[in-house]
């Protein structure tokens, strides 16, 4: 059975570039959201085994969406993409709960090496 992902980015074309990476390699894309409330929403709607989480957004960023997700579920998996491959903001998701980290502009190989790792 294919995992489910559910994809959050602001900019539609980064979820059609994730989404086609996932595609083609065999996961489910059961739901799209362009902010941190949206995510929040979808996952309790959706239950997926993995969301991968720009982390700049409007209204609210990926990384308030991140603890409010973890705080609902312990397990959820979450795998962190932002544009900005500062120290800092990488630190604090992964300190927040988030289970790796990738950089735009996305490589095929790299995003599935993530979600490979954090699915197990």
């Amino acid at each position: 059975m294919s995992k489910k992902v559910l994809i959050v980015d602001d900019a539609a074309f980064m979820r059609m570039m994730i989404k086609d990476i996932l595609s083609k390699n065999g996961f489910e894309v059961v739901g799209e959201a362009n902010d941190g409330n949206q995510a929040i929403e979808k996952y309790k709607e959706l239950s997926p085994d993995l969301v991968t989480m720009d982390i700049t957004m409007p209204d609210k960023d990926g990384i308030t969406a991140l603890k409010e997700i973890k705080a609902m579920d312990s397990n959820a998996k979450i795998i962190m993409c932002s544009a900005m491959g500062q120290q800092a903001m990488v630190i604090d998701a992964i300190q927040a709960g988030a289970k790796d980290f990738i950089v735009k502009p996305f490589q095929a190989d790299r995003v599935l090496e993530a979600i490979n790792k954090t699915l197990g």
